[in-house]
């Protein structure tokens, strides 16, 4: 090779992993990440014999995933959330920031069940939930308005 001239390496794809080998790694279902691709949430490409392969940056994607379901949240907010992302593994600085915003998310929800569970207590032991001042089924008594009895019931039927 003459001096100065240097060879450029080809660059190798990224490793690839099947559904099964995910699977394992994760602690999921294969069923679970065909319903994360489904969902959009996680992607993968397909071999020749149309075969499944993902990335390894899927393992981590499906942790967090997995932790946001833990915490509650449905699957669309994740999934918007995991939109916001770059292609790539999460990094470190991305988890943070989701982590941040769920955070508030989940503070808002353990505040509402915090002052669900404080009005159960005057609901103990009642059981009409049609009083005036119901707080959980019948706010301000809109119902008893119209007389005694199940409305609810009679109107769905």
């Amino acid at each position: 090779m003459a001096k100065g001239v240097q060879r450029t390496k080809k660059a190798e794809p990224e490793p690839t992993l099947t559904i099964g080998e995910v699977a394992n790694r994760c602690g999921v279902a294969v069923s679970a990440l065909r319903f994360y691709e489904d969902k959009g949430l996680i992607k993968s490409t397909r071999t020749s014999g149309n075969q499944r392969r993902y990335p390894r940056s899927t393992l981590r994607l499906v942790a967090v995933i997995r932790v946001a379901q833990r915490a509650g949240l449905p699957l669309d907010v994740i999934k918007a959330h995991l939109d916001k992302l770059l292609a790539g593994p999460v990094t470190g600085k991305q988890w943070r920031a989701l982590s941040a915003e769920w955070r508030e998310m989940l503070d808002d929800r353990i505040t509402s069940l915090m002052h669900l569970r404080d009005q159960l207590d005057s609901c103990i032991g009642c059981g009409c939930l049609s009083l005036k001042d119901c707080p959980l089924r019948n706010p301000g008594d809109v119902l008893g308005q119209e007389g005694p009895g199940a409305r609810l019931w009679v109107e769905h039927r």
